[in-house]
């Protein structure tokens, strides 16, 4: 096991130097309702959730031919979105964000704290998504509404971009972020148009991190052609594709390679399938209890810090690509990135926030010595 208290020294050491970084995230903004489904209310003021999706699959299922009713409580509306999450993960550890996404026009409410925060903001369209997240002990059922997404084509993208900042910031940038492919209809377009019109001007070279968004909704041809469209940034940067396993589990299937287990065997090989399929620097994958990578010479798998009763799981995924990229941007070995993105994750599930690096280094502490509860 690599040694966790040298990574620790390392974040307590090193984490301030990500202050002279720069990331670009964009573009998806969603506004997300955190939501808990009653299974026995005792009073106005307390009540016992549902815990775990199978309990409210078998309720789901026993409403078959009858239909049924079941309250919720909507606990929280907060700003979501992968490049705002990410984001949130990447500030928390003291990088400068320049922040490009569908906020609103005007930005809407919740997105004014992060907005605070960041260097830079453009907000693109007139409206953010809107996601309805249920959540349970061992996961979470999403339901986005998106529609409104589609503002966000080739045509308004050269628009934003001549108007705007987006390439200048680009040009700066040590790593840029191209978040949610699935939600946005027009996307797979916009990526050639902005590996065409901005990236071919940038000569350094970034990092390239890309989160597609769970794609199994989208048809296989539109999955492919997008695969295709993904392997050309690795002309402009070196480019990783993060993915958690059921993301990483249908992009294999589409490349027709075999599926995966949450183990530290099969993650590894998948990612090594999908790097070579696609001729790209990283494939990263993460799931509850493994993350795993694979770029051109070598495959890795490490644990991860698990926690049985998350108090936020919406977003872990995007803390541990904040935890993953920052670790890029401290130039750290691919067994150290895995596990800090892995302790930026489990920091937030347990806290329901994203971890500064003090406190990333303190939690990779405290799972070393078998505290984390």
């Amino acid at each position: 096991m690599y040694d966790l208290y040298a990574l620790a020294n390392t974040w307590d050491s090193r984490g301030e130097t990500l202050a002279q970084r720069l990331v670009i995230a964009g573009f998806d903004g969603f506004v997300d309702e955190f939501i808990s489904v009653v299974a026995e209310r005792q009073s106005l003021d307390s009540f016992a959730a549902v815990a775990d999706i199978p309990s409210f699959a078998a309720w789901v299922q026993a409403a078959a031919g009858r239909s049924s009713l079941k309250e919720i409580v909507v606990r929280q509306q907060d700003a979501g979105g992968c490049a705002v999450n990410l984001g949130d993960g990447l500030l928390g550890l003291g990088i400068p964000l320049d922040l490009y996404a569908t906020l609103g026009n005007p930005i809407q409410a919740p997105f004014h704290s992060i907005v605070d925060r960041c260097r830079k903001v453009e907000s693109w369209c007139s409206l953010p998504g809107r996601t309805l997240a249920f959540e349970f002990n061992d996961g979470k059922l999403m339901f986005p509404s998106v529609s409104q997404l589609g503002e966000l084509d080739v045509a308004f993208l050269k628009q934003a971009i001549e108007q705007g900042d987006y390439r200048t910031s680009c040009q700066e940038a040590q790593l840029i972020a191209f978040t949610d492919w699935t939600l946005y209809p027009h996307m797979t377009a916009c990526w050639s148009y902005l590996q065409e019109a901005v990236l071919a001007q940038c000569s350094h070279r970034p990092w390239i991190f890309i989160d597609l968004v769970d794609p199994r909704a989208r048809a296989r041809e539109d999955i492919a052609a997008m695969l295709r469209v993904l392997s050309g940034f690795q002309n402009h940067g070196r480019t990783v594709l993060g993915l958690n396993l059921n993301e990483a589990i249908a992009v294999g299937d589409v490349l027709g390679l075999g599926a995966a287990e949450d183990d530290d065997t099969s993650m590894p090989t998948l990612a090594a399938g999908i790097r070579s399929a696609l001729d790209i620097e990283q494939v990263v994958i993460h799931a509850i209890h493994y993350a795993a990578m694979a770029d051109a010479n070598h495959t890795h798998a490490v644990p991860g810090p698990y926690c049985a009763a998350p108090k936020r799981s919406v977003g872990a995924g995007d803390r541990f690509n904040a935890g993953y990229c920052a670790s890029l941007l401290l130039d750290l070995d691919p067994e150290a990135c895995l596990l800090s993105g892995n302790a930026s994750s489990g920091f937030f599930v347990r806290q329901a926030r994203s971890a500064s690096t003090q406190e990333l280094a303190a939690f990779i502490r405290q799972w070393h010595d078998g505290a984390c509860a």
